[in-house]
């Protein structure tokens, strides 16, 4: 098959998903709204996710009243999971406000997460259990925090407060990993070794802005990305050279330059201090290059049964093409390919792309191409040059897809669509569009990527109508 796609470069270019899954079965809760919080009534006690932190904010305690006989049988379903109870383990969750369910333990996390997917999508038809964690702590394999002095003139690190650009001093969060939390409390006490100042973007005074750690779980891989103000780093072959004493397992360190008044981590530029200047991971048996501003999801444990959901979802029989929109590094992609004939990724950031072709050849994939490019203008391109996909799979932002996008799947008309979604609100609003335009939920699996916060994902297999009267004209 030939792809219309002038003057864009591609690669002509996938390993079993593990198909295990967890589904959890949860209890019946009746989810309401107040003026702040969304809150999780059962036998007249009141649940409620934590929004804001911090003084003035007000904070509902968790009370528990005896359950119910019906109540002790639907808790006998978790039995197989942790009950975490984070108002004993996280010190921080009073300020943080990161994590927006830390008054729920995990299994009443979950039933609240299930009932927010019913409740928006109960009109497409039933929802799956949602498949949650048997560990759900220090899951995040990216950490990212910021540096600053407080009032004594001390140098700290920690976690923006919620909706604040005020540092939470942080040393150990139940979320992060905690290799990535041990190197930066490493760091943090070099500074004042090295003689080296937190930047302060009002002062504009200072080099050190932030510390994003990637690790990758499989491998053990880590990479540090020091963020500057300046591209001077006095002495930074000894400090990295110190920083590696107390952390050998730390494989590249990347120095990025910001020096802008932004709310942006990550800038421009970059300079590789040590190694190759990006790690690599394995996920579903595919391995995958990570560089500082590649997108990698963080909780590797739940993107192998989130992708091997979507994959098996999508019922390949080795024969299809599949379109595999939104890629980035080309993850989805990359592990349907042995299950497809052929695989087209798109994607519009030209680094993501770069990644993803660095991922094929690893991988030695040869029945996949990538495609730098809007991928709903690329469909639209393949629609009008008569150009025939089976399955979409599309992993939008958080915002969700625009209404172009979604004409331009229906315009190409694939077999199958499989939408993986991070929020349920947007997933919605884009599942009303699609149904009006000739497709039907078949399935809606929600998956748990974020334990203790409000966040959580859900996969949805959409299929093609074939009558043009399922067809609504907008």
């Amino acid at each position: 098959m030939e792809i219309a796609a002038a003057g864009k470069k591609h690669i002509d270019y996938a390993l079993p998903a593990a198909a295990f899954l967890y589904g959890k079965t949860v209890g019946e809760i009746k989810l309401e709204k107040s003026n702040r919080f969304r809150s999780i009534k059962q036998n007249k006690s009141d649940f409620r996710p934590l929004e804001g932190s911090g003084k003035g904010s007000k904070r509902p305690a968790a009370n528990v009243s005896k359950k119910t006989e019906q109540e002790k049988r639907s808790s006998q379903r978790y039995r197989t999971q942790q009950t975490v109870k984070p108002q004993q383990q996280c010190p921080y969750y009073k300020k943080c406000g990161g994590c927006q369910l830390q008054n729920l333990d995990y299994p009443q996390q979950l039933s609240y997460k299930q009932h927010l997917v019913e409740k928006l999508l109960r009109g497409y038809g039933p929802v799956q259990p949602i498949i949650g964690m048997e560990n759900p702590l220090h899951y995040r394999n990216k950490v990212s925090a910021a540096f600053s002095t407080d009032r004594n003139g001390r140098t700290i690190s920690g976690v923006y407060q919620s909706s604040t650009h005020r540092i939470v001093p942080v040393d150990r969060c139940m979320i992060e990993d905690q290799i990535a939390d041990e190197i930066i409390v490493t760091i943090r006490k070099l500074l004042k070794s090295f003689r080296i100042e937190p930047y302060n973007e009002y002062r504009e005074y200072g080099l050190l802005r932030h510390v994003l750690i990637k690790r990758g779980f499989a491998t053990g891989e880590v990479m540090v990305v020091l963020v500057t103000a300046s591209p001077i780093f006095p002495a930074k072959n000894r400090f990295v050279q110190a920083l590696r004493e107390k952390h050998p397992e730390i494989v590249t360190v990347v120095q990025n330059i910001n020096s802008g008044f932004t709310s942006m981590v990550l800038g421009e530029q970059e300079k590789i201090l040590y190694g190759k200047g990006y790690i690599e991971d394995i996920l579903c048996g595919c391995r995958f290059r990570i560089s500082a501003k590649s997108f990698y999801q963080i909780n590797p444990v739940q993107t192998q049964r989130l992708y091997s959901s979507a994959i098996s979802l999508a019922e390949l029989t080795g024969n299809e093409t599949v379109l595999d929109a939104y890629c980035g590094i080309g993850t989805i992609g990359l592990i349907a390919s042995s299950k497809a004939g052929q695989v087209i990724g798109v994607e519009l950031n030209r680094d993501a792309v770069r990644d993803a072709i660095s991922n094929a050849k690893c991988n030695q994939i040869q029945n996949i191409r990538f495609f730098c490019d809007d991928a709903g203008d690329f469909m639209v391109q393949m629609a009008q040059n008569r150009q025939k996909v089976d399955v979409v799979f599309m992993d939008p932002p958080r915002a969700g897809s625009d209404e172009a996008f979604l004409q331009s799947v229906a315009t190409l008309r694939p077999e199958k669509v499989v939408y993986i979604s991070c929020n349920p609100e947007t997933l919605a609003r884009d599942l009303k569009s699609i149904t009006r335009k000739g497709y039907q939920v078949k399935h809606i699996q929600p998956v748990d990527m974020f334990p203790f916060t409000s966040h959580v994902e859900t996969v949805v297999l959409l299929s093609k109508l074939n009558t043009k009267q399922h067809i609504v004209e907008e």
